[in-house]
């Protein structure tokens, strides 16, 4: 077996490096001391690329496989971990459950957006009362017409004061346990949805973390994720299993 790094991880690992050292570590008592993750670190990780990472590339993305993430984040984490987490929800939790487990419409709408980084992700699972326990989720997604109605309130959510997408995870019957869950793929902008409080933390100061608050979203069906019903669980572990 073959344990060294390929050219192209090589490069990716020292472009991060680079980038680590020269934008973010000027800024990094700054953001600890604000709480804030300060938006030009992403327009200036754009041109780089590696917001397109974990998502493939004819949508634009760059390298996809597990270990080149890990150097990502090593290098991040060097210099600050809440910037490596921001970017990290961003590409694992996000984008790269859309790309594995997305429709073929879903991924040409959502993917480029997230590679070139005009869109932020986030991934919406934990919630007030049930933690991040998939079988106690209380968000509910009722079936009305051709869209579907969101519920709840998740809470902890990494990336959530920033993000322009979530991935929210609701129950479309609760009698069905985890055979009910499902995965939506739901823009700040659907009426009804609504970014909540902003949580201070004691570290990783620098990841803005916080609160979505759903209120009879409206959801178009073709943003369930996959197309099929109770597929939740599985897309969501796909992704867990990875981080």
């Amino acid at each position: 077996m073959d344990f060294d790094l390929t050219e192209e991880q090589k490069m990716l690992k020292d472009t991060v490096r680079k980038f680590s050292e020269k934008e973010i570590l000027p800024l990094t008592e700054e953001m600890d001391r604000e709480e804030k993750f300060i938006e030009d670190l992403w327009e200036k990780a754009k041109p780089l690329g590696f917001l397109g990472m974990g998502v493939p590339t004819e949508y634009g993305g760059m390298l996809t496989d597990y270990l080149s993430f890990g150097l990502m984040g090593e290098e991040l984490g060097k210099v600050d971990a809440g910037v490596a987490t921001v970017y990290g929800a961003h590409g694992l939790l996000c984008a790269n459950n859309i790309a594995r487990n997305g429709t073929d419409e879903q991924k040409k709408k959502y993917l480029p957006l997230r590679a070139s980084g005009e869109k932020k992700g986030c991934m919406g699972l934990t919630e007030p009362g049930a933690g991040s326990d998939a079988t106690s989720i209380r968000t509910r997604a009722k079936k009305q017409g051709n869209e579907y109605i969101l519920n709840g309130t998740k809470t902890f959510i990494s990336n959530a004061p920033i993000a322009d997408i979530a991935l929210i995870y609701a129950t479309v019957d609760p009698d069905l346990g985890t055979g009910g869950l499902c995965t939506f793929i739901v823009e700040k902008d659907f009426p009804g949805y609504q970014r909540g409080r902003k949580l201070s933390k004691m570290g990783l100061r620098s990841s803005p973390t916080g609160e979505i608050v759903l209120e009879d979203c409206h959801v178009p069906e073709e943003n369930l994720l996959g197309g099929i019903e109770g597929k939740g669980l599985k897309q969501m572990f796909s992704g867990l299993d990875i981080e």
